[in-house]
């Protein structure tokens, strides 16, 4: 039995290792977190979290256990702390995305890339039904050369997103590298040799914007009852609505849309918007891979994928049946993946190498819109 600690037991972490158990092939024997009552209270019905041995101090864990592998699931902004904290006892690890906020993080994670193949990154999204299609139709000449991709997120449910501590981009890294690091990252694997060099970007806050005073809860507004994004409006349609503090204060963080271009190597260039506004039915996740024999479009929050072909107008419509795992059924391809690392039989498929230049291009699209200018990709 593979024995896994975890740092920073959060929501997210919490989903990733009730699957690694689920597998029958791992035991969760310890969690190092700052608030260890607060974890045994939100997370008292998961079983095997109460045969785990808690710790205040990660390092402490990693010197007293004897773990075959680590998952940290802290707040964005340490996810370099503890990766470089992981990495001196060579242990395999499951890091969550953003690998970095910053870019004095993403060059002291240079120094631990003798680690990368034992190292996942949580990026399910290049593991999906979709993406492995995509990417073996392209590879295969289905779209003839790519001249251009137009990649989009529209994001139903974004007010997660400055209701709670994600409002507070020194903890976020802003939403480039909230979301943009995931499409990055999936882009970069469909297209396969070809690397980026260059980004420009804009960002704007447009809605989730106000003049409430600082530190306003819902619950102590008087517009509650009419405001869209109160908690009794959105859970309505939203259960798993994450807190309750004004979306519409002054000390609310993020833009709440944004887009890049990012040229490649070849020459050719990816284009990518997101926004946080959107509702229902609006949500949408995908892109176009534009090709000169075909154009292959596919939208992940509708199971949908379509090809049309250039020469004789014949279109292809393939749908996908939703699956009910986690970020459109591919976190178990991905569970499996650190399970097989653990086990010693398989390399990464989601390196931390990856996850830098995913974090890279989240920054230099943050820097753009902010400086107004273009941003050179240096890889790793």
């Amino acid at each position: 039995m593979l024995k896994i600690g975890v740092i920073g037991y959060g929501i997210r972490i919490s989903s990733i290792v009730k699957e690694l158990v689920e597998t029958g092939e791992v035991q969760l024997v310890a969690v190092a977190d700052i608030d260890v009552l607060g974890v045994k209270k939100r997370f008292q019905d998961f079983e095997p979290l109460k045969d785990a041995t808690f710790y205040s101090d990660a390092e402490e864990m990693l010197k007293k256990e004897r773990l075959d592998g680590v998952c940290i699931g802290t707040r964005c902004s340490l996810h370099t702390h503890y990766a470089l904290l992981v990495a001196r006892y060579n242990i395999p690890m499951f890091l969550e995305k953003p690998v970095c906020t910053n870019y004095e993080d993403l060059e002291r994670l240079k120094s631990i890339l003798h680690v990368s193949e034992k190292t996942v990154v949580s990026f399910p999204l290049r593991f999906t039904v979709f993406t492995t299609r995509i990417k073996e139709m392209i590879e295969g000449g289905k779209c003839g050369e790519i001249v251009q991709v137009q990649a989009y997120n529209n994001v139903s449910y974004g007010h997660r997103y400055y209701h709670k501590w994600y409002r507070d981009e020194k903890e976020t890294g802003g939403m480039f590298m909230q979301k943009a690091t995931h499409d990055f990252d999936y882009i970069n694997y469909v297209l396969g040799e070809i690397k980026p060099v260059r980004v420009c970007a804009m960002k704007s806050k447009q809605y989730f914007k106000g003049d409430k005073p600082e530190g306003l809860l819902c619950s102590s507004c008087p517009d509650a009852k009419t405001c869209p994004e109160s908690p009794q409006n959105i859970m309505k349609h939203d259960p798993a609505f994450p807190g309750e503090q004004c979306c519409f204060a002054v000390d609310t963080g993020n833009e709440d849309s944004g887009s890049a271009i990012v040229e490649y190597d070849n020459g050719m260039h990816v284009t990518y918007t997101q926004n946080f506004v959107t509702k229902f039915d609006a949500a949408k996740r995908g892109a176009r891979f534009i090709g000169t024999e075909a154009t292959l479009e596919f939208d992940w929050t509708k199971s949908e994928m379509t090809v049309y072909n250039h020469r004789d107008r014949f279109v292809e419509r393939h749908t996908c049946p939703n699956n009910a795992a986690g970020h459109f059924g591919a976190d178990p391809i991905l569970i499996q993946n650190f399970v097989d690392v653990m086990k010693g039989e398989d390399a990464s498929h989601a390196t931390l190498c990856e996850g830098i230049l995913s974090a890279e291009m989240c920054l230099a699209a943050r820097k753009s819109a902010e400086e107004h200018i273009f941003v050179d990709i240096t890889r790793v």
